[in-house]
């Protein structure tokens, strides 16, 4: 029934998560599926069970202590425009030998810009337009015409695919609002589609076996840690998340997941209450048995905290506009606690930890966002939109 060409972003999991489930909708359907990526998402697609043509990466500068850093970054330029323009012309050779039907591209320019050429339809999966800069930046009037400026010209780029699919409610209820708002040169072109994270089925006596493995008592609230991302930000977060359980006072149940793709699947006690994996097989599970998360700002994870009415505390990764923008939104939704990541200590972890826990607001404000989100199904309305090019 056709062939899709599915390009998600390398950094982090969440872009290559969502493709992968775009990709198992459409290999119901007999759809032939190859994708291209880099970093760690090229390995995370391949265990999945799908052809992952390696392409040169595109990557941001962090630093020691995991925050994205600005000076690193545009001294990286000069290589950026030369792994780009590798990435079109390997892009370009990738969709010729496959001749796929359509190219849908997750936050990536590259495919978009090949598929141009080639005359193929494509679409691209987005929840980031505009280039925020830090809150500190921002004050700046000159910063923030900065930002509106990268933005139009960025909207100018997006415009290149034939849909723009945002996987996110719709306004006033964006969560990404601050990084796909007010951004003239996309054009008539955004559609609100729903959020666009793993729907899993919650297996009782699956969850109720993990229960068990890990020794949780219902009575006692857990937290999952949960930290996504590039690798250099996801250590020293960790290690800061580790120090905060010690404040639990065994009074909370934690699980911590590193998020490392090729990690060890067994659970290492570190706490009477608390475990640890490099990789959690259960993850899920832990999701389902779950009163709170920990997290980064990153738009999939919180998407799947909203849609299955978990109340978050949000540390974005320092001076990362998008992740920023997030968390800004969750916070003043009421679902969460946003914690900025300068200077943070574990004793502020585990303060925000406890007043999201015994605060009934943060739950009833995640509950009304669960229920908004019910009625947009952000898989199923970008699958029926895919379906329409085969």
């Amino acid at each position: 029934m056709g062939a899709a060409y599915l390009a998600p972003f390398g950094v982090g999991l969440g872009h290559a998560s969502r493709m992968i489930m775009l990709a198992d909708q459409l290999k119901n359907d007999g759809v032939k599926i190859n994708f291209s990526s880099y970093g760690e998402a090229t390995n995370f697609i391949s265990k999945r069970g799908y052809e992952c043509i390696q392409v040169p990466p595109v990557e941001f500068a962090w630093t020691e202590d995991g925050s994205f850093t600005i000076k690193h970054s545009l001294a990286n330029i000069p290589r950026w425009f030369f792994q780009f323009s590798k990435q079109i012309n390997q892009e370009i050779r990738n969709m010729s030998a496959y001749e796929p039907d359509v190219i849908i591209s997750d936050s990536r320019l590259s495919p978009l810009i090949a598929a141009k050429l080639l005359g193929i339809p494509s679409i691209v999966i987005l929840n980031q337009i505009k280039l925020l800069l830090s809150p500190r930046i921002r004050e700046f009037r000159i910063a923030r015409l900065f930002e509106s400026m990268t933005g139009e010209l960025m909207g100018g780029f997006w415009d290149f695919a034939d849909r723009i699919l945002v996987p996110d409610l719709p306004p006033p209820y964006t969560m990404s609002g601050h990084n796909v708002w007010d951004v003239s040169s996309t054009g008539s072109k955004i559609e609100y589609v729903g959020f666009f994270s793993p729907k899993f089925e919650i297996n009782e006596t699956k969850v109720e076996n993990t229960r068990k493995l890990l020794h949780f008592e219902q009575s006692k609230p857990l937290v999952f840690i949960h930290i996504s991302g590039p690798l250099q930000t996801r250590l020293p977060l960790i290690r800061l998340c580790i120090e905060a359980s010690k404040y639990f006072d065994n009074k909370i149940q934690f699980v911590i997941s590193e998020g490392k793709p090729d990690g060890s699947t067994e659970p290492r006690r570190i706490a009477e209450s608390g475990w640890y994996y490099e990789w959690c097989p259960v993850r899920d599970e832990v999701f389902a048995m779950s009163d709170l998360v920990v997290m980064r700002g990153g738009h999939t994870a919180l998407s799947q905290a909203l849609q299955f009415g978990k109340p978050v505390v949000t540390i974005p990764i320092e001076k990362h506009g998008e992740q920023l923008g997030n968390s800004e939104k969750i916070a003043e939704f009421g679902a969460g606690i946003m914690l900025h990541p300068k200077d943070l200590t574990a004793k502020q972890i585990a303060d925000a930890v406890d007043k999201a826990l015994q605060d009934p607001s943060y739950k009833e404000n995640t509950h009304k966002m669960m229920r908004l989100a019910e009625n947009l199904n952000g898989i199923d309305n970008v699958t029926q939109i895919v379906r329409s090019y085969l």
